[in-house]
């Protein structure tokens, strides 16, 4: 957990930072991503071989990200880069999220109560 204690950041473990929004916090609150062939891919296990770069599973920072041209700086790669699987893994996320069976019950326990 990352605390701010005046200007000064205690933790327990790495932090690491996200590229979108540049926010430091903990390894497991962020997606890893490598370069594969030209393209940026999430490294869901953490083991893919490479320089990697951490970003938030939100599509608001993968956007920040783009807009920023934060990928080719962070992966020391000329030119811009393809994150069409970044990104499809961050709607097939959201869309388990949402459509997740638990989700589901408590849905249906506010609609029916009894």
């Amino acid at each position: 957990m990352v605390r701010r204690r005046g200007s000064v950041f205690t933790h327990n473990g790495p932090v690491r930072t996200c590229i979108g929004c540049r926010a430091r916090t903990l390894p497991s609150e962020l997606l890893r991503v490598v370069v594969v062939d030209g393209a940026v891919v999430p490294d869901t296990r953490r083991r893919l071989p490479g320089r990697g770069a951490w970003l938030h599973p939100d599509p608001s920072c993968l956007r920040d990200a783009e807009k920023r041209r934060a990928f080719p700086r962070a992966f020391r790669v000329p030119g811009p880069l393809d994150v069409e699987r970044v990104r499809g893994h961050l709607a097939q996320q959201e869309h388990q999220v949402q459509g997740s069976p638990r989700d589901r019950q408590e849905a249906r326990k506010q609609v029916d109560p009894s």
